[in-house]
């Protein structure tokens, strides 16, 4: 159970989105059910549960998403492969430009390269706006794809003296410094 509804406040304006729909990888596997139980009633029925996690999890998106509507997303990215991402971001941006809403929780740099999208940052205790190269999940993903062997030097360096010290200690074994 999620405490997001104990932070929203709804209010009621002039226009009624044509659409909804909240969508979280983790509890993907309700909704599918959900629409298995709806289409025994006259909907077309999309078999999400004969489908991997992600391409259910897309199929829904590309089934459900509607021009006009809102749309609640929590880290899409983990039902999503890299290139699905992209097909997410291409199904976000033809609806958003037709009038819909999306609200999205995400770190993946994919998904937050939708145009005109604003993006906040909940970082340091307060809400505010950061442009797409300033956030983490860019920088960080930028800096791994562009100078991979050193970062895997130092990720992997620093653990293997650690295990090897670690090993060194339960065997007895006399530390001589780095092998």
């Amino acid at each position: 159970h999620s405490k997001l509804s104990e932070s929203l406040r709804l209010s009621k304006g002039f226009r009624r989105p044509a659409a909804g729909y909240f969508l979280r990888a983790e509890s993907f596997y309700n909704v599918a059910s959900a629409e298995e139980e709806y289409s025994r009633y006259g909907g077309v029925p999309l078999h999400l549960h004969e489908m991997s996690h992600g391409e259910s999890f897309l199929r829904t998106a590309q089934n459900y998403f509607r021009d006009g509507g809102i749309y609640f997303m929590d880290e899409p990215e983990a039902a999503l492969s890299p290139q699905r991402q992209m097909t997410m971001l291409l199904e976000i941006s033809r609806c958003a430009r037709h009038g819909a809403q999306f609200i999205i929780a995400t770190h993946s740099p994919i998904i937050m390269a939708v145009p005109d999208c604003e993006i906040l940052s909940f970082d340091g205790g307060r809400i505010h706006p950061v442009e797409y190269e300033d956030t983490d999940s860019y920088k960080i993903t930028r800096m791994f794809i562009n100078d991979r062997s050193r970062i895997m030097y130092e990720l992997l360096s620093g653990e293997e003296e650690e295990e090897m010290k670690n090993w060194r200690q339960e065997t007895g074994e006399i530390d001589r410094g780095p092998y």
